[in-house]
């Protein structure tokens, strides 16, 4: 199983905060004064980005998944919440289908429970074949832009984009690719799930958030107007607050 670095801070019941496509758990760092009184946050590189390495022949979201739940039984934890961003949620998705019994709860931050269209899988492949000519530099230049709605935080966003190895993200985009639609997981879940998502997000419409809460039961949606893909960076106490409501 592949060794994840991870970055671990505070005190209280265990949460892991999963990045999304294609940054790394820097991603986090701006909610960490807001949790770590309340939990033992724990911030994993998934697969391929940061300074985790990408397993030799890829891997799957399912097979990202599996190792932070291998991740957790080496740390000594047989449960712990999680909170997933964009992709991150997707891989979240993921391990809760796996492994529920290991959920205390999940967080899903401007993310979405369906598959991609054919359309939205055609151009993760186009993209990844760019990447593998041109190098990260080209999702820098497309996502950048339009992660936060603050255009104050596009070049340190840019910036997080460009340290990712070219590998990760081509094996990444492959993966959401041939993700499955989780969308009919969502009513057997049996633990808190609170919802973040920005109303100014150019990624994926807040719509998708309100289609998870309504297939849900023990569930907390948090709105944010003016706020765009990147909560955690640019509203990090209201999205912290958010998270809170799991516990």
């Amino acid at each position: 199983m592949n060794q994840l670095n991870f970055v671990r801070a505070g005190s209280g019941q265990p949460l892991v905060l999963i990045h999304g496509f294609p940054l790394d758990h820097s991603a986090w760092l701006p909610l960490l004064p807001h949790l770590t009184g309340h939990f033992d946050v724990i911030l994993p590189d998934l697969s391929g980005f940061g300074a985790s390495a990408l397993p030799e022949g890829g891997c799957s979201l399912d097979e990202m998944a599996a190792s932070l739940a291998y991740l957790l039984r080496g740390l000594g934890l047989s449960r712990a919440f999680l909170a997933g961003h964009s992709m991150g949620g997707y891989v979240a998705l993921a391990f809760a289908r796996q492994s529920p019994h290991m959920v205390l709860g999940l967080g899903l931050i401007s993310t979405q429970a369906g598959a991609d269209t054919p359309e939205g899988q055609a151009n993760r492949h186009k993209t990844a074949a760019a990447v593998a000519e041109k190098g990260p530099g080209v999702v820098a230049d497309a996502m950048s832009p339009k992660l936060s709605a603050n255009p104050a935080h596009e070049a340190l966003l840019r910036e997080t984009i460009l340290r990712q190895p070219a590998p990760g993200i081509i094996n990444a985009l492959k993966a959401m690719a041939a993700r499955p639609d989780s969308s009919g997981l969502l009513s057997h879940f049996d633990f808190p799930v609170s919802i973040v998502h920005g109303q100014a997000d150019a990624l994926i419409p807040a719509e998708r958030a309100r289609e998870i809460k309504a297939a849900l039961l023990r569930v907390h949606l948090t709105e944010l107007p003016g706020v765009g893909h990147m909560p955690m960076l640019e509203a990090p106490a209201e999205t912290a607050e958010a998270l809170k409501t799991l516990l």
